[in-house]
C-alpha cells in the first residue's frame, strides 16, 4: 500500500516540478499541450496531463487525482497505469479530432475519465465494493459532470467530455 501511495504522490510531483518549471518558463510548455488537428498537436496527447495553465490550475486538479486516482490504483498498481495510459491517449485522441483550435492541457482529461471509470465499474460489475465506491464518487465529484458542458470558454470541455467517455469505454472493455 506504502509503495502505490509513493507512486500516486510521485506522479503529483511531477506534475508540480513541471508547473514550477512552466512558471519560471512564463508558460512557453503549454505549446507542448494538445492542439487539436495538427501533427505537433499530437505529442499533447502524451504531455497534456503534466501541464497546466498557472499554479490555480494545478491545484483544482490536485486532490481529485489524489482521491480518485487513488480509488483507481486499489485496483492494483499495474492496473491504474493500464488505465491511466488508456484514458490518456483515448481523451487526448479525441480532443485532438473534435476540440477547439486552442492548447489543451492539464489533468483533467485523467481526473474525468477516472471518474467515469468509477461510476462505470458500479455499473458493469454490479460487485458491492465497486458499487460503494460508485455512490461515494458520485456524492463527493457528482458535480464534476458538469464540467463536460461548454460553460467556459477558457476551459478545456472537450478534454473533461472525452476523458469521461475514455473512463466509461476503459471500463466497459474490461
Amino acid at each position: 500500500m506504502k509503495n502505490k501511495v509513493a507512486f500516486l504522490l510521485g506522479l503529483l510531483l511531477i506534475f508540480w516540478v513541471i508547473g514550477i518549471v512552466n512558471a519560471i518558463l512564463q508558460n512557453q510548455l503549454l505549446q507542448y499541450g494538445i492542439m487539436p488537428r495538427t501533427v505537433t498537436g499530437l505529442r499533447g496527447i502524451i504531455f497534456s496531463p503534466f501541464l497546466h495553465h498557472g499554479f490555480s490550475h494545478l491545484m483544482l486538479n490536485s486532490l481529485p487525482f489524489l482521491v480518485l486516482g487513488g480509488l483507481v490504483m486499489l485496483r492494483g498498481a499495474h492496473t491504474f497505469v493500464v488505465i491511466s495510459l488508456l484514458i490518456t491517449l483515448l481523451s487526448g485522441a479525441g480532443v485532438w479530432v473534435f476540440g477547439r483550435p486552442a492548447y489543451h492541457v492539464g489533468a483533467s482529461g485523467l481526473i474525468f475519465g477516472y471518474f467515469g471509470f468509477l461510476l462505470a465499474a458500479g455499473w458493469y460489475e454490479r460487485k458491492f465494493s465497486s458499487l460503494l465506491i460508485a455512490v461515494a464518487v458520485l456524492l463527493l465529484y457528482g458535480g464534476l459532470i458538469w464540467g463536460v458542458l461548454p460553460l467556459r470558454t477558457h476551459v478545456s470541455w472537450e478534454g473533461h467530455l472525452f476523458g469521461f467517455i475514455a473512463g466509461v469505454m476503459v471500463m466497459r472493455w474490461r
